[in-house]
């Protein structure tokens, strides 16, 4: 008796549409591995086999090989981390305070930090930002002492940022883009000195301004009487001579000499 069953033909329409999804589904994974995205503000690292291969891929569309080569992200964009510290001054005082530093990875170093130090951005702040910012702080710091990095904190911070900026500089791998120094901390007996030192600061200041414009004045003045003479003066006195005076001295430098000439009621007289 024959089975009223039948096997299904392997060249039926059935057979060539799970063909066509099983080549669609193996496309679309070789896609997938072959075509990567580069996000806005970050570079590729591409690896072969674990070595850097080629330059830092840019944001956008980029491709790969599968299956043997992968990627790693960086970010280039500016990162903002505040760092609270404390440390020594050249007089042996603790000071704590607030380090926010800017900085930005090079992108055309990803490869060489990928090899060398970092295989993550997240890993840079403090594999190489972090030390040389507690170096370059414990290096300004203990040079100068409390009073005045309380007076001179705005100069100061500058100092650090330069020196932060030096001692990555050896590296190559960020750029510092700026750093503030905010919140200090001190010890409260401390407080009043520092305020003594400005109000003395301010006092003589102020006395070496007095000082300054007495200097001026005294210039003045000499130079003044040194221009003056004997026609210059009787010059002067008939400019606020009222006319009425009964005794006028007679010109400089008239016969009989200015001493003995005068002009008595409108005589001339010895």
């Amino acid at each position: 008796m024959q089975s009223p069953l039948r096997s299904a033909s392997p060249d039926g329409p059935g057979a060539t549409f799970t063909w066509i999804v099983a080549a669609v589904v193996a496309l679309a994974l070789v896609l997938s591995q072959t075509i990567f995205i580069v996000p806005a503000g970050n570079v590729a690292v591409v690896t072969t086999l674990g070595k850097v291969t080629g330059t830092p891929r840019n944001p956008g569309a980029n491709v790969k090989a599968p299956l043997v080569q992968n990627t790693s992200l960086f970010d280039v964009r500016t990162q903002v981390r505040p760092e609270q510290f404390s440390t020594l001054t050249k007089d042996l005082q603790v000071i704590q305070a607030t380090a926010t530093v800017k900085y930005a990875m090079k992108p055309t170093e990803a490869g060489r930090i990928f090899e060398t130090i970092a295989t993550d951005d997240q890993q840079i702040y403090p594999r190489v930002i972090q030390p040389s910012l507690l170096k370059a702080l414990k290096s300004v710091f203990s040079q100068y002492e409390l009073v005045t990095i309380a007076t001179e904190w705005n100069s100061i911070s500058e100092l650090v940022q330069e020196k932060v900026a030096e001692e990555l500089q050896k590296f190559g791998y960020v750029t510092v883009q700026g750093l503030d120094l905010t919140g200090l901390q001190i010890a409260e007996e401390y407080r009043a000195a520092i305020e003594q030192k400005q109000i003395a600061e301010q006092q003589l200041l102020r006395a070496q301004t007095e000082v300054l414009i007495a200097e001026q004045e005294a210039k003045r003045y000499q130079t003044l009487n040194s221009s003056l003479d004997d026609q210059v003066l009787y010059k002067l006195f008939l400019d606020k001579w009222d006319g009425q005076t009964s005794v006028v001295p007679a010109l400089p430098g008239a016969a009989g000499g200015a001493a003995n000439s005068v002009i008595v009621n409108g005589q001339r007289g010895a």
